[in-house]
């Protein structure tokens, strides 16, 4: 076994997760908007959604434990607190850093693509499932038995793309009964349908929904770090 790969095996064995950035910005979306957050993103996404701001994510990062984390967290002095990724549930030690930033006190979000089981995720975790609608090109993704698991303190988003993506999300939200489970949120995806438009569109409706724009990218694009 080369070093490369015996560094590898040693960082698995250890209570540790591979993280691509820790910074502190503005909550860009979701029932947090607006607050100063501590934002740890995981490195690694099985997805490969055509919209993806973060493909920066997929690959490389560094090694840390947990304890190092806590304390990287500590240093910026926030309430809260998002793990996101890529795709953070991918790595299983995840968990136990939802859990160890709960324990510490932090109000402790999650983003999530839907695609992989929430049950163990601690349920003072507000969890955000990202529903894939067809035009994120990962619908066949979505994990379906998480809608179950969704309680008050959770929310779900769809990321639209298209009148037809917002059809379908509109049936979803109404077969599952979506609105009387958490806060449903619909956000356009930036050059593939405008604002306004998706706004409308919900307005006709009386959808029981949130619009919401990324704060974070009216604000700074997709600037990493930001």
């Amino acid at each position: 076994m080369n070093l490369a790969a015996t560094a590898e095996a040693s960082a698995l064995s250890a209570d540790r997760l591979k993280l691509t950035e820790i910074f502190l910005s503005l909550q860009g979306e979701a029932r947090s908007i607006g607050w100063p957050t501590v934002f740890v993103r995981l490195t690694g996404c099985p997805l490969r959604c055509q919209y993806c701001d973060t493909a920066y994510a997929f690959h490389g990062g560094q090694w840390w434990d947990v304890d190092s984390i806590l304390a990287e967290v500590a240093s910026h002095g926030a309430r809260h607190v998002c793990v996101t990724g890529g795709e953070p549930l991918a790595q299983k030690r995840c968990v136990g850093l939802l859990t160890r930033l709960c324990d510490a006190g932090y109000e402790v979000s999650l983003e999530t693509s839907g695609a992989l089981d929430i049950s163990d995720v601690d349920t003072r975790v507000s969890r955000i499932v990202d529903i894939k609608t067809p035009g994120s090109n990962e619908v066949h993704r979505n994990l379906w038995s998480n809608l179950e698991l969704l309680t008050p303190h959770d929310q779900v988003k769809f990321v639209i793309c298209s009148h037809d993506d917002y059809e379908w999300a509109k049936g979803v939200v109404a077969e599952h009964r979506l609105h009387e489970r958490c806060d449903v949120l619909f956000s356009p995806s930036f050059t593939q349908i405008a604002p306004r438009e998706l706004a409308d569109l919900i307005v006709a409706d009386r959808l029981p929904v949130r619009f919401q724009l990324q704060l974070h990218k009216v604000l700074w694009n997709d600037e990493p770090g930001r």
